[in-house]
């Protein structure tokens, strides 16, 4: 697999997505490609693919195939996109939710506690807002309330806080600062989980992850055509919780619209009921699928 970044789930997400080799696909997440070769494979001769990425260093990643097209934007404008190129509906669509290897492992991103570096976070390089910028206009509210529903962190408000009193004093510009702005709340036996779910809330809050989400599911309904799957792979609870409410209900939110009539106007059907997750082994080899949730829907 690409060194770039590890796919998860691979055989059991390619298994439940590719039902018709000649059909038109969508990896919404390309990343290091590893998910869109493994759909490339299962392709024939007529089958095509698009992938969609907003960070400009996957580009690089893209597989020399005349069946491949690779779009450099959000994928929350699927269906923009799958108006034109597949105008009778896609067959499939896969999307990975979590955040490339490559991204975690590259210092100068900042999304990892693991390097002190510029507290950066953004997916694409070009957006305006940074983690720093949000650690420093935030208000004390605003920011306990991201990491209260973002990062589920206990003690939000000891932390927003801390990060409050941390800039009067200079502002916070490195993941460094961040982690000795949070130091009064660090639980001495779980440091490094508290430090996740910070960078957690706080990447969701720089990327827009959870209305773009809710965009992607609701554009890739609109974008399969009658019988087409969608394959999803979450991380964490609150993206996991969304996936599974649109799949039930056709809103993220799980509150189901019925006509007239009381039939339920949800456009997908769950095929399987609980989600798929990663062999032991698979975790052995590959620590950040630990937490993977895949589940998978048909267009009905």
């Amino acid at each position: 697999m690409s060194e770039y970044h590890n796919p998860v789930l691979y055989k059991e997400s390619i298994d439940a997505l590719v039902w018709n080799p000649d059909g038109v696909y969508a990896d919404a997440t390309f990343g290091g490609g590893g998910h869109s070769r493994g759909i490339l494979s299962r392709l024939s001769g007529k089958g095509r693919l698009i992938a969609f990425d907003r960070d400009a260093d996957a580009l690089a990643n893209a597989p020399e195939d005349p069946r491949f097209k690779l779009i450099h934007n959000n994928f929350r404008f699927i269906h923009n996109y799958a108006l034109i190129e597949a105008p009778d509906g896609l067959d499939g669509i896969l999307a990975d939710l979590g955040v490339s290897s490559h991204q975690f492992d590259t210092a100068e991103r900042g999304f990892s506690f693991r390097f002190d570096a510029p507290l950066d976070m953004r997916m694409n390089v070009q957006g305006a807002k940074t983690a720093s910028d949000i650690a420093n206009s935030y208000t004390q509210e605003e920011l306990e309330k991201i990491l209260r529903i973002y990062g589920e962190v206990e003690n939000a408000r000891k932390a927003a806080q801390l990060i409050v009193a941390a800039r009067a004093k200079a502002p916070i510009l490195t993941t460094g600062d961040l982690g000795n702005a949070l130091a009064g709340a660090l639980p001495s036996f779980a440091e490094h989980k508290y430090l996740a779910k910070v960078f957690q809330a706080l990447r969701i809050e720089v990327n827009d992850e959870m209305r773009s989400l809710e965009k992607f599911l609701q554009g890739a309904s609109r974008s399969l055509r009658r019988q087409g799957r969608l394959a999803v792979i979450t991380y964490h609870s609150l993206e996991d919780r969304m996936v599974k409410n649109f799949i039930r209900s056709g809103r993220t939110d799980g509150n189901e619209d019925k006509d007239v009539y009381g039939r339920s106007s949800a456009p997908l059907r769950s095929i399987n009921r609980k989600p798929i997750v990663p062999e032991e082994t698979e975790i052995e080899g590959n620590t950040r699928a630990r937490s993977a949730k895949l589940r998978v829907a048909e267009k009905i």
